[in-house]
């Protein structure tokens, strides 16, 4: 989860990132090798969650391991409580910031997730989270699994770029601009950018299955962690209550579509993300009670998008089953 500051009482986002690269060449230092790199994420992190659901599609976990930190943290670190004695299991430490502080003992900047750990080394190489998924798709494509999508694809990356860069002012971060405001004008600036934006997406979406078209791209892995946080946090916590999802007809049908479609799915758990946000943020929800609500099995009804034609993975195939000790637990879901 990124960090952030205030401005006049409006939130802005730090966007000052380890920007390392891992590259088939190897150019910044950071060759890609299967085996070398650990990704390092939280389930309950949207930017996070971006990269959970890339790797799935591409099928790179034989390569590129993954290690999940707990839905809450401190003031200092996100910590790796879900594991046996609270220690990663491949790392072997306790907090992801003792990877930070490795290859710089004096970092000053928010430890955030995703990153990308050098395992040999224990040193993180990237925390640049735009940059380290489109480098999964692009410069990771050896190890890719057969079959696997395209989700940068050339041909549509000048318009992909300005779509996935309003849907990040605007949306990603656009709730968090809400939800952090520091006074009512603040505020209700940040609602009508956001919901300016959300009738632009459900116009566009209206006659395209998928943002880029009739198949699934990173602009909708982006878009999709947004959605799915929507109704459970942002609509309440972070006061983007002009409608909940379920109310917006074009774009609950394509969350659903997505949600449906393996690895989106089965990588979204509710119950880590309400218990990052409502005992995380008590600046917004001072006592820490989580919400019981809202229902969830509607994410599982039929959604008609397949009226618009196309195929999510293309002329490629979804993914297989969820590796084994990666599957998100029992009741955490929409079931």
């Amino acid at each position: 989860m990124a960090q952030g500051t205030y401005v006049e009482k409006s939130y802005e986002r730090d966007t000052t990132y380890i920007t390392d690269r891992i590259t088939a060449d190897g150019s910044d230092g950071w060759p890609v090798e299967p085996g070398r790199y650990r990704l390092v994420v939280s389930r309950a992190c949207p930017w996070a969650n971006r990269a959970i659901i890339v790797r799935r599609l591409l099928g790179l976990e034989p390569v590129l391991s993954m290690g999940v930190c707990g839905p809450t943290h401190d003031a200092d670190s996100w910590t790796f409580d879900l594991d046996p004695g609270g220690v990663d299991p491949v790392l072997g430490i306790p907090r992801i910031k003792d990877a930070y502080l490795k290859r710089y003992p004096d970092y000053p900047r928010g430890i955030t997730v995703p990153a990308i750990v050098d395992v040999p080394r224990g040193e993180v190489v990237t925390n640049d989270f735009a940059q380290i998924t489109l480098d999964l798709s692009t410069e990771w494509t050896a190890f890719h699994r057969g079959g696997a999508p395209d989700l940068y694809p050339e041909p549509l990356r000048a318009e992909m770029d300005e779509v996935m860069r309003r849907v990040y002012t605007e949306v990603n971060n656009g709730v968090y601009r809400c939800g952090f405001a520091g006074e009512q004008e603040a505020y209700d600036k940040a609602y009508d950018r956001l919901f300016t934006a959300i009738d632009w997406l459900s116009d566009r979406l209206e006659s395209r299955r998928f943002l880029m078209g009739d198949s699934i791209t990173e602009a909708d892995v982006r878009l999709f962690t947004t959605l799915a946080r929507f109704d459970p946090v942002y609509h309440g916590h972070f006061k983007c209550n002009r409608t909940t999802l379920t109310e917006m007809p074009v774009l609950w049908a394509y969350a659903r579509d997505l949600f449906q479609t393996p690895g989106f799915g089965d990588t979204i758990d509710f119950v880590d993300i309400k218990a990052h946000y409502y005992e995380v943020h008590r600046d917004v929800n001072p006592t820490g009670v989580v919400p019981k609500g809202p229902e969830l099995s509607g994410w599982l009804t039929e959604h008609g998008r397949e009226a618009l034609g196309g195929k999510p993975f293309g002329e490629g195939t979804p993914p297989g089953p969820v590796a084994d000790g990666e599957q998100v637990p029992a009741g955490h879901g929409a079931v």
